[in-house]
């Protein structure tokens, strides 16, 4: 009997995840992560998402784990979210977090429990490609709406050909009907919030509370230099963004960039938030071991944004510049670009000008 440890966060989809295993003839572990408490005293958080796996894992007969990693998850996540704010990006940590901690974590486990693979309850899909390229593939879920193949594309090939994702043919509501089904107590639990270390998706309050003296007064310039007002904080802003500028003009302004070197927020007319052309940085390919030549993609720039047509073009010292065939709107530095075949993640990187 194959043997794999499942990632239990305590919600529908992971718990789904481990009793379909089980179902399917696995020896199923499970394993949840503590991510913000001390040695001494479970955060509220942790203490719910270790209560309501365990109750799983003892309804599905299962072993299970808890795996304190919040000083690595504060070292590697949080400081880095920060980090990027304070350099006027707009990071996305959980696309940091899935290849650097979760299934990092999770594969270092699972060697210790001599299992054969990982699981987690994202919403994917791995295809083996054994005869032309002899890689793991990444593709897209059943369930587009749910599909999380963005939040994936970091992930290494060792990582790829161990992990199983087996809710990638499920629809959402086929899941929660999946979890009553097993009669799983959580069935009806809500999802969980995007950014997991963040209050109500409020991050201007939660860098104020992990940074001192935030606030840095610059100034706020129209496209050709002039001065229309004044900003207290980069970090409070983004590429596209129209409220809170607190500047009276006859038509709306947009936020078209952020200069850092400058400690200015430069604004102007939609028009002007809408771009074609930028870079990546940090690329990973899934499909090849290297983008060699120019190749045509799907590309898409946010995680719920649909793909576009762009034109990935390979440059000296590792560079891919990316031109967009129809001008965009709102390319973010520090956002992730990721870029489809069809169905296929062939890989991506980090927006930069």
């Amino acid at each position: 009997m194959e043997k794999v440890l499942v990632a239990m966060s305590g919600g529908v989809d992971s718990s789904v995840a481990a009793a379909y295993l089980k179902e399917k003839g696995y020896e199923v572990i499970g394993l949840t992560y503590i991510m913000f408490s001390d040695n001494k005293t479970l955060d509220k958080k942790d203490k719910k998402a270790v209560e309501d796996a365990k109750k799983v894992a003892n309804s599905l007969k299962i072993k299970h784990y808890s795996l304190n990693i919040t000083e690595e998850f504060q070292n590697t996540i949080i400081n880095d979210f920060i980090k990027q704010y304070m350099s006027a990006k707009t990071p996305n940590p959980c696309v940091l977090c899935n290849r650097k901690i979760k299934f990092k974590k999770l594969l270092d486990k699972a060697n210790k429990l001599n299992c054969d693979y990982v699981a987690t309850g994202h919403y994917a899909k791995i295809e083996y490609d054994e005869e032309v390229q002899k890689r793991a593939l990444l593709k897209k879920a059943k369930d587009i709406n749910k599909d999380q193949s963005y939040m994936l594309y970091r992930m290494s090939q060792e990582q790829l050909k161990k992990v199983l994702f087996p809710l990638g043919d499920f629809s959402k509501k086929e899941i929660r009907s999946m979890a009553r089904s097993y009669n799983l107590i959580i069935h009806d639990k809500a999802d969980s919030q995007d950014i997991c270390f963040i209050n109500n998706n409020n991050y201007i309050e939660f860098l104020k509370e992990k940074v001192e003296n935030l606030a840095n007064k610059g100034p706020i310039l129209d496209v050709d230099g002039n001065k229309l007002g004044e900003h207290d904080g980069l970090y409070k802003y983004t590429i596209g963004q129209r409220r809170g500028l607190g500047i009276s003009k006859p038509y709306p302004l947009y936020v078209v960039k952020l200069d850092i070197d400058n400690n200015a927020v430069i604004v102007g007319k939609n028009n002007k938030v809408y771009n074609r052309t930028f870079y990546i940085e940090k690329p990973n390919w899934i499909f090849y071991d290297n983008l060699k030549k120019a190749e045509v993609v799907q590309c898409k720039i946010r995680y719920n944004s649909p793909g576009k047509i762009a034109t990935i073009y390979p440059e000296e010292d590792n560079r891919f510049k990316i031109v967009f065939k129809d001008k965009q709107r709102a390319i973010t530095p520090g956002q992730s670009a990721v870029f489809y075949k069809g169905d296929y993640v062939i890989g991506g990187g980090i927006i930069k000008y």
